[in-house]
């Protein structure tokens, strides 16, 4: 396995831009359910591995378990739903505006 990448935000300043998949004029600010996924460079399998039929998470994989389920402490207007943590991705449906 790789080094992990250590984030500098200028590294990709300029570089591997795609075109966006968002809707035009679509505020994603507002109140509404949203999937998110986010994936590893290179689909390295960051997070962890599948044994026997299990995600068995990495030290990395139990960071990003731990980041996504404190988002409502820092934003009480939003709701976790559903996620799980992939080998090389994650998954997660979250809604904002949701009221405590």
């Amino acid at each position: 396995m790789r080094e992990p990448f250590i984030f500098d935000a200028t590294h990709y300043r300029g570089k591997y831009r795609v075109p966006s998949a968002r809707l035009p004029g679509r505020n994603y600010a507002s109140p509404g359910h949203y999937f998110v996924t986010i994936c590893t460079d290179e689909s390295t399998p960051w997070f962890g591995v599948i044994r026997n039929g299990r995600m068995a998470l990495s030290p990395v994989g139990s960071i990003a378990d731990q980041f996504w389920r404190t988002i409502p402490d820092h934003f009480p207007f939003v709701h976790l739903d559903e996620f799980v943590v992939m080998p090389n991705h994650t998954h997660g449906i979250i809604t904002i505006g949701w009221e405590k």
